[in-house]
């Protein structure tokens, strides 16, 4: 059974920095994408970053320059660098890991959310 466990949210001055961690197991390959998602109060959950095997990425236009998404294959971990963070961060933010099919179908699995919170 795959489980995803995340670290690393918290509270943090608007200027600051933050890492998030997210660890998969009980995953027999890795992932083809791993990434994160953020949901603040009364709005949609969102893409913030996504990352493929290959290392390919892409973000969310509100982060780009400002966080990084990594991952290592082998451990099926993930980290999103979060750097010059804005109040408009605050969110909870989700841990994603995905297997991709031909034809376009995927199956996702979640992490249980990490707070991130920026002080103005």
């Amino acid at each position: 059974q795959v489980q995803l466990v995340e670290s690393g949210g918290g509270l943090v001055q608007a200027g600051g920095s933050l890492r998030l961690s997210c660890a998969a197991s009980g995953s027999g390959r890795s992932f083809n994408a791993m990434g994160w998602y953020r949901q603040a109060p009364g709005k949609q959950r969102e893409l913030v970053a996504a990352i493929t095997s290959a290392r390919s990425t892409n973000y969310a236009d509100s982060v780009q320059g400002r966080f990084t998404i990594s991952r290592v294959n082998s451990k099926n971990t993930v980290y999103l660098q979060m750097n010059h963070l804005k109040p408009e961060d605050t969110a909870v933010y989700y841990c994603n890991a995905a297997y991709t099919f031909l034809g376009g179908s995927r199956s996702d699995y979640w992490g249980q959310g990490t707070q991130v919170t920026v002080s103005s």
